[in-house]
């Protein structure tokens, strides 16, 4: 049972680290995690030796570990998403002309498994690990859109802490425009995440018809047009429904309505 509780508390130690977070000191990850300061340090000093954590050198200051990569980049190889989605993913990339993004969603943040760019007369593909908070991405809020009430209550409980100057961070607003994307099935990166950049995505299911991913197209802000929003979010929304056929996704069996509405 010890050990259960000490594994417990590595994750939660773990879970303290993001993009926004890069580089925590045991204090802070002591504050943030309730943990005591000294058991932080006895589990941080473990998982350094793991290579979960890496320790700057003279400095009481920790952050992810190469470890945590080889083990993510195991993970993307045996995901089905990865693999199913790559044709679409290629597929939209022409179409649009524009980068496209395929992530996942945890709950809490939007990871970026797969950044596709077009060139001359080619697809560009590169496997990426890049995480951004939910509210502040499209396919974040995508996602996040067809969540039960309960996981989009955890997820306002934790704060939306603000990116960009366009970031959103009242809940009654981001609320409302969860409510337009379950209506309109995609939702809109308007230089939310990243001054000069917008960015227009679509919920991706799996076989039970949970949304759990999402692909999107992203560009300059002054491409993204309204017009040209109208046509990427055609060209989502129809890239999105394929991958989620290709996964088992099947919006005519019993029961699919209602995981339609809200996965």
């Amino acid at each position: 049972m010890d050990n259960l509780k000490s594994l417990v508390k590595a994750a939660t130690i773990l879970d303290c680290f993001s993009t926004l977070d890069r580089k925590l000191t045991a204090a802070q990850i002591a504050t943030r995690t309730d943990i005591p300061r000294g058991t932080v340090h006895r589990i941080l000093r473990t998982l350094r030796d793991l290579g979960l954590v890496d320790q700057d050198r003279d400095r009481d200051q920790y952050r992810l570990g190469m470890k945590l990569f080889e083990l993510g980049t195991t993970v993307l190889a045996n995901m089905d998403l990865h693999r199913e989605a790559s044709a679409s993913v290629e597929s939209l990339t022409r179409a649009s002309g524009e980068t496209v993004h395929l992530s996942v969603f945890d709950g809490q943040n939007s990871t970026v498994i797969n950044r596709t760019d077009p060139g001359d007369g080619r697809v560009n593909t590169v496997v990426v690990l890049e995480s951004s908070p939910g509210h502040a991405t499209a396919s974040g809020k995508a996602a996040l859109a067809y969540q039960s009430g309960a996981a989009i209550e955890r997820f306002l409980a934790r704060g939306l802490p603000r990116i960009a100057p366009n970031t959103i961070t009242d809940p009654a607003r981001l609320l409302a425009e969860l409510e337009t994307i379950r209506g309109q099935g995609y939702a809109v990166d308007d230089e939310e995440l990243q001054t000069g950049t917008r960015c227009v995505g679509a919920p991706i299911r799996d076989m039970s018809g949970r949304v759990f991913a999402a692909i999107s197209v992203s560009g300059r802000a002054d491409r993204f047009t309204p017009e040209r929003i109208a046509v990427y979010a055609d060209l989502v929304r129809h890239h999105a429904q394929a991958i989620s056929l290709h996964l088992g996704y099947r919006p005519d069996a019993p029961g699919s309505a209602g995981l339609a509405e809200r996965a």
